[in-house]
């Protein structure tokens, strides 16, 4: 990135968030958030850090977890974290007779969902492409996962978003959010081994998300199919979907990430209210929800950080972010839409979007000066 794109205000507003993500957040889970006894992080925390009292346990959580404290790497206690993250992923989840994961089990552990859910497997695949680059045995277990996810797939290229226990057809289709976190999934298993089958997976999903979501007539990527009736767009996920195709060199020049630039200015036009992201619009950009959260302001964030004439909004929405959604005791999930926090518990899952956010900002701040910690390492 140019020089220009580094100034003393952005690195100084990413140092002292980083430093709350590591001395605030991360010890939540390494303490108060984490079940001992059953070897598994909470499903939230409240505002007081008590855990909230657990329904159930679900895998995506699980593998979030796993994929944090496995990024974490080099901090003491998270290689034995990670390990316990991983091995409780399969003795909870996997089914022993169907294969796949659980999605959910219940505060005993027992399976409670045992339906097979796209996005709970997108981040299986996601959390192991990682792991297995510390823990090279947990290559079996990617191997698994790759190959459950393909019996999501349907004949067009996209992939059911939810099958029952047995893998029969649920009739819910396809939708964007699981689908663009099995694009993620894809990237970082083709990150720490590349194969055949998995570029080709991921180039066939790309091209279905162009043509059966993309709405051409708005500029959006919806979150149902084009035919879909009652359909809407969430900007938070169009700054993601631009930050991933966006950020690989094997996705730079597919069609859909030159239209989801268009849709990144659009959804900065339409879908901020005081530098805010807000949660859903419709297609011709009627706010339906003003919402603001956390996990979406992150990944505006992300976004912003791979436009270098943009350093000026990135450092006032990284001081945003710090100021709106990061308190002394952890952070706030969501605002309404006129700005006051309407939930005050924090779920295991935020840790992830937090630190792929810093991780993308850590590749564009040199951490010249004492002051900046040092950085995350890349997701790339």
């Amino acid at each position: 990135m140019p020089a220009s794109f580094v100034n003393t205000p952005l690195a100084e507003t990413y140092a002292t968030v980083w430093a709350h993500f590591l001395d605030t957040i991360v010890p939540l889970w390494e303490g108060p958030g984490w079940n001992s006894a059953l070897e598994l992080p909470y499903e939230a925390l409240s505002e007081g850090h008590q855990p909230l009292p657990p329904q159930r346990y679900r895998a995506m959580a699980c593998a979030r977890q796993l994929f944090v404290f496995t990024s974490l790497g080099d901090r003491p206690g998270a290689r034995e974290r990670a390990a316990m993250l991983f091995t409780s992923l399969n003795r909870y989840f996997a089914d022993p007779v169907n294969g796949g994961w659980y999605y959910s089990v219940d505060a005993q552990g027992a399976p409670l969902d045992t339906r097979k859910d796209l996005y709970t497997h997108a981040f299986v695949v996601f959390a192991c492409a990682h792991y297995v680059r510390q823990a090279p045995e947990a290559e079996a277990c990617l191997d698994q996962a790759l190959a459950a996810v393909q019996r999501f797939a349907t004949n067009n290229g996209l992939y059911e978003a939810c099958l029952d226990r047995d893998w029969s057809d649920l009739g819910q289709g396809p939708l964007q959010n699981p689908l663009m976190h099995l694009a993620e999934a894809f990237l970082a298993s083709l990150d720490a081994r590349p194969d055949a089958q998995t570029t080709a997976a991921l180039s066939a999903l790309c091209d279905a998300m162009h043509r059966e979501f993309f709405d051409a007539r708005h500029g959006v990527l919806l979150e149902k199919p084009c035919s879909a009736v009652d359909n809407w767009y969430e900007p938070g996920h169009q700054f993601e979907w631009f930050y991933l195709l966006a950020s690989s060199p094997r996705l730079e020049n597919h069609a859909l990430a030159k239209d989801m630039a268009e849709a990144l200015v659009r959804s900065e036009q339409q879908g901020l209210q005081e530098g805010a992201v807000c949660a859903m619009l419709t297609a011709n950009g009627t706010l339906l929800d003003g919402t603001r959260r956390v996990w979406a302001h992150a990944e505006y964030l992300r976004a912003l950080s791979l436009l270098p004439q943009r350093a000026a909004t990135l450092t006032t929405g990284l001081l945003q972010l710090r100021e709106q959604f990061m308190r002394p005791e952890g952070w706030f999930e969501c605002r309404d839409a006129s700005g006051v926090v309407s939930r005050h518990d924090m779920p295991s899952t935020t840790p992830y979007h937090l630190y792929t956010c810093l991780a993308a900002l850590a590749n564009v701040i040199s951490p010249v000066t004492g002051d900046v910690p040092q950085s995350p390492p890349t997701t790339e």
